[in-house]
């Protein structure tokens, strides 16, 4: 008796049509492609973020090293140790002293010094390359997605103006489908667009930030290695340690 009290509520439960993946059966090839480029865009676009994003992080707490120890050491060679292989700071005092050792071949002290500038130039510039990797795409998507989103919007009103032409009628159940499946694309543009624009424009402005950075620590190298060491940033004193607690005094021993 219950099976069957189910089973006649179950047929008599008006079916949805006007949902999501009903709207992308109907709006058939052109709908799906949409979807999944889209998908792609929105995939590709936090994925560039995280990586970008841990990326910076390292050089963002390598500064903080570089400003903390790096000018303690008593040459660039062996504050260059204390940095870790294969970083940004590191590139650019590797680079610094190799061009150090071509300076001493020219004769010329003004050009030897254009060298050596030259040379921390370039490691800057390919620092800054490496950080703008993957920003144009997020420019691209933030550019293009709506657009997309827009395609396939008009793709959903043209179907539903023929649904329209061939009913005679503009009867909602002819129209509700496409113009539902034209705002869903609509939707689904904006929502790929919008986060990619925020994360271009954050992780623009934390490069810039980086750009600054490492500019200045480019300038203090040429710096100390024109003064031959003797130019520094002032380097804020390490903080003392604590001293050590004294040993509690022993108990007096009873009589």
């Amino acid at each position: 008796m219950l099976i069957d009290i189910l089973a006649a509520a179950t047929e008599a439960a008006p079916q949805n049509k006007f949902g999501f993946a009903e709207a992308l059966e109907q709006g058939g090839f052109v709908a799906y492609a949409t979807v999944a480029i889209l998908g792609i865009m929105s995939f590709g676009s936090f994925y560039i973020l995280f990586t970008k994003l841990v990326e910076q992080t390292k050089i963002l707490n390598q500064g903080k090293e570089v400003r903390s120890s790096f000018w303690r050491a008593p040459t660039l060679r062996d504050g260059a140790q204390k940095l870790g292989k294969n970083t940004a700071y590191r590139q650019i005092v590797d680079d610094a002293m190799a061009a150090e050792e071509e300076h001493q071949k020219m004769s010329d002290a003004l050009e030897g010094h254009e060298w050596m500038h030259g040379s921390i130039q370039r490691s800057e510039s390919a620092i800054n390359a490496k950080l703008a990797g993957g920003l144009p795409f997020l420019a691209t998507v933030g550019a293009t997605a709506p657009f997309i989103g827009l395609f396939g919007t008009v793709v959903g009103i043209y179907r539903a103006l023929i649904n329209i032409g061939l009913a005679g009628s503009a009867s909602i159940d002819k129209v509700a489908g496409p113009v539902g499946e034209a705002l869903i694309m609509t939707a689904l543009g904006l929502l790929v667009a919008v986060p990619a624009v925020l994360a271009y424009n954050w992780l623009q402005s934390r490069n810039k930030r980086i750009a600054g950075e490492i500019e200045g620590f480019s300038t203090a190298v040429l710096a100390n290695i024109s003064s031959k060491g003797a130019v520094k940033p002032t380097v804020a004193a390490a903080p003392a340690a604590k001293p050590a607690a004294k040993p509690a005094a022993p108990a007096p021993k009873k009589a």
